[in-house]
Order: C-alpha cells, then sequence, then structure tokens
C-alpha cells in the first residue's frame, strides 16, 4: 500500500473534497481520483460516498476503518523519518568500538574524549579485547569499529593509524643487556614474555621466530604490558612490544633496546567489514580519526 495515496485520502477526508484536497496535495484532480480508484481497487471496498456535485465527501464504513488505520500508519511514518533525523544530526545513536589494550590509551583516548564532546547524545560502548577476538566480534556484528593490526583477510577495510618498530625489553642483568644490535635470533634460547594469543601480535611474533629458525619456549603470556616489563625486571625472560609501548611504560631494571627486524612491525589499524554500511555515528568517529592522524 502506498503511503503517498493514504496521504491524498486522509487530504480528501479533512477538505470534505476531491478540488481542495488536490490543491493541498498538489495534484490535478483527475490524478488524485485515479489514485483513489486505485486504493479503492487494492482494498476491494468503496471508501469514499461521493454523492453528488457540491457536497462534501463522506466516508463509507470502509473508509471509516481505513481512516483509523491510515492515521496510525502516517504518524508512524513521521515518528521514523525524525528519528532518522536524528541519527543523521547524531543527536542519537548507539557506536560499539573494539579497542586494543595496546595503544588506545595514548591513541584513542583524546578522539573518544572529542568526540563525546562534539556528540554528547552519542551512546559509546567500549569493548577491550585483544585483536583476534576484535575480528570475531566485527564478524558477529558485535562492534563496528575496531582496532587491530592490518588484517590479511580481505572481508575487511581498514586505516592504518600507526606503523612502530619492536623493541626488546630485557632486566639489566640478562647476559643480553650490553650487545649493541640484537636480532630474533639472538633471542633462540632465551624465555619470552608475550601477549595473550588473543592478540594479534602475538601470533606476528611467533611467525617471525618461525621464520629465523627457531620456535619459541619457556613462554610466559600476559595480558598488560606493565605487568609483562615487571616479569622482564624480574628476569623472568625478555618482551618483544612496540616503541611506543616500550616508551611509554618503561620501569627500572628494564632496558629497552631495538630489535634488528625490517619486517616485524606493530602496524596498528582502525579496521570495519567491508559489506557493512557504517552508521552515521561511525562515520562520525572516523572523521575524526582521519583528522587525528592525517596531522
Amino acid at each position: 500500500m502506498d503511503l503517498k495515496v493514504l496521504r491524498y485520502f486522509m487530504a480528501i477526508v479533512d477538505n470534505g473534497s476531491f478540488g481542495k484536497a488536490a490543491e493541498q496535495v498538489h495534484i490535478s484532480q483527475p490524478a488524485l481520483s485515479k489514485a483513489i480508484k486505485g486504493l479503492e481497487e487494492e482494498l476491494e471496498v468503496s471508501i469514499l460516498d461521493r454523492g453528488r456535485r457540491g457536497t462534501k465527501v463522506r466516508l463509507t464504513p470502509a473508509g471509516r476503518i481505513l481512516q483509523k488505520h491510515a492515521n496510525i500508519l502516517l504518524s508512524s511514518r513521521q515518528a521514523m523519518l525524525e528519528e532518522l533525523n536524528l541519527l543523521r544530526q547524531l543527536e542519537r545513536g548507539h557506536l560499539k568500538i573494539g579497542l586494543s589494550p595496546l595503544g588506545s590509551a595514548e591513541l584513542f583516548a583524546p578522539i573518544i574524549g572529542k568526540f563525546r564532546a562534539m556528540y554528547p547524545r552519542i551512546q559509546i560502548e567500549l569493548l577491550e579485547r585483544g585483536g583476534a577476538e576484535q575480528e570475531a566480534a566485527l564478524r558477529n556484528s558485535e562492534i563496528e569499529l575496531a582496532t587491530s593490526l592490518v588484517p590479511n583477510d580481505d572481508e575487511f577495510a581498514w586505516l592504518q593509524v600507526r606503523d612502530d618498530p619492536i623493541m626488546l625489553a630485557l632486566s639489566s642483568a640478562h647476559p643480553l643487556a650490553h650487545a649493541t644490535t640484537l636480532s630474533l635470533s639472538d633471542l633462540a634460547d632465551t624465555s619470552l614474555v608475550t601477549f595473550e594469543t588473543t592478540f594479534v601480535l602475538n601470533k606476528l611474533i611467533e611467525e617471525e621466530c618461525q621464520r629465523a629458525g627457531f620456535t619459541p619456549n619457556d613462554i610466559t603470556h600476559v595480558s598488560q604490558p606493565d605487568f609483562g616489563l615487571a616479569l622482564v625486571a624480574a628476569g623472568t625472560g625478555v618482551m618483544l612490544l612496540p616503541k611506543l609501548i616500550a616508551e611509554r611504560h618503561k620501569i627500572p631494571g628494564v632496558i629497552i633496546k631495538p630489535l634488528d627486524s625490517s619486517s616485524l612491525r606493530w602496524k596498528l589499524s582502525v579496521i570495519w567489514r567491508k559489506e557493512t554500511t557504517l552508521s552515521f555515528a561511525a562515520n562520525a568517529m572516523m572523521a575524526l580519526i582521519r583528522e587525528r592522524f592525517s596531522e
């Protein structure tokens, strides 16, 4: 059923004639009559009693039923348009974002703060997980945007926001502490402190170690860099982590050295599903992210 024709019908009811209604809805009277006739044929009932020329058009019993439901349908349409307009104007909405525990405080907290100041009526829900879990959450439509390393999956679109070298954190008492240059192969017999398996960075480190000719063993997994570096200071092992994170979480007793590797890098990105149409709120967030990282 065409809501436009229902609007024509209500104009006839309000004005009591086809002529005045045609003027109100800005179509010709023959076109209006044709539209109403088509509606009656669709419903298989007569909805208007035309009467004699010059008399007021009256509703039939079927017309009164249609009038009641037409009011509801047209009111619902108007409410829908108003709600959509609020979404477009970012006066309402809900944005779900997945954030990595690595780098979010340094890179995204200021952007989220600016978004909240600009669009205070948008509800933001933050999901802090490792990159692998975030990609799964995107596939399940639990979130719209996520931070992860540059994805290998063609299912995702991405915007890279950071490209950091990987640094090596080791205790000042470690035998390698005084080496001038260090590569992954130097760590073949060294215990490692790495992030949990849900972190994409953890997977990249394991793959690079395999390419360097060894399989990491005696691994301690952590979810936070502060705890990992505390374990390094205590002599549990060495830790590989991005330069931004290493510099941000320096602690006494830990030395930070560059790792001689051009292939192992922390390429943090904002990712989303290609086939998904982002909400107005998500697009507004992406605009702030692009503005921030294009500087």
